[in-house]
């Protein structure tokens, strides 16, 4: 694990989550490389792969210094490799997969230890965006609507291009209000992968593809896990007694024996 000290500025901070398998892509990206490798640590675009435009995007809103990765132990090595030449943040190493809930406390629990009145926005690694531009802006203002909330969350909605069902989708009553430049309105509900007529109605209905990016008070996020997945809080509450002492990563090894397999995809 490496760390970076210092804590300045406004409060920003960037998580990375990077600790996926890539499962849905593997038979094409072993046909493509011939060996396997997860999607976001691949370029199919240029020669920064998913992940590293990821980090280089993050440090656009936040600096490296507030920027905390979670990757797989089994992925040390790409980690480092493609972290070369760019400031390594934090970068934690999961004992294992135990699904996208526990890698985002996992991050906030490190967060949570050394800024507690953080604002924090969580960043998926296998996106590719562009432009780039009016996507910072559009962090930039979620951010501020966060800070303004306090104890809301405010997730990234993309009007959709098509029939897509292997995203997810957002429900939103996006007509309520206006953030600067975008539509905001409470999130009514979710469908995850649905099926071409599901699919189809959510369209029709003026839902959009969910982007999981998603941003607001640390504290609102603790909040949101201890309502809604006590029994893994618990387990990071416990690992964030033990962070910046010599058993830290005794404790971090410990507690993922015991750490439930949650997703925030079917497990709200």
């Amino acid at each position: 694990m490496t760390r970076a000290r210092g804590v300045s500025g406004d409060g920003a901070w960037s998580v990375i989550l990077a600790g996926g398998e890539g499962e849905r892509t593997r038979s094409f990206i072993e046909k493509w490389l011939g060996y396997h490798k997860p999607k976001q640590y691949c370029a199919f675009v240029g020669r920064r792969s998913l992940f590293q435009h990821t980090v280089d995007r993050a440090d656009r809103m936040a600096p490296p210094s507030r920027r905390v990765i979670v990757a797989a132990e089994a992925h040390r090595h790409e980690v480092f490799t493609q972290l070369r030449g760019r400031a390594p943040g934090t970068v934690i190493l999961q004992p294992q997969n135990r699904g996208t809930a526990p890698g985002v406390f996992l991050a906030l629990t490190y967060v949570k230890a050394r800024d507690p009145d953080a604002i924090v926005t969580i960043f998926p690694s296998d996106h590719f965006i562009h432009p780039e531009d009016q996507f910072a802006c559009a962090v930039a203002e979620a951010r501020e609507l966060a800070r303004k909330m306090e104890e809301r969350l405010v997730l990234l909605g993309v009007r959709p291009e098509g029939l897509e069902t292997q995203y997810g989708w957002i429900e939103s009553g996006l007509d309520r209000e206006r953030v600067g430049g975008f539509r905001a309105g409470e999130v009514r509900g979710f469908v995850e992968k649905p099926s071409l007529d599901e699919a189809r109605s959510a369209l029709g209905r003026g839902a959009l593809w969910n982007t999981l990016i998603v941003t607001g008070k640390l504290t609102a996020f603790w909040k949101l896990g201890f309502n809604l997945l006590p029994e893994m809080m618990g387990l990071f509450e416990e690992l964030g007694r033990a962070v910046g002492i010599p058993e830290e990563e005794a404790h971090l090894k410990d507690i993922y024996r015991s750490m439930p397999v949650r997703d925030f995809s079917s497990d709200r």
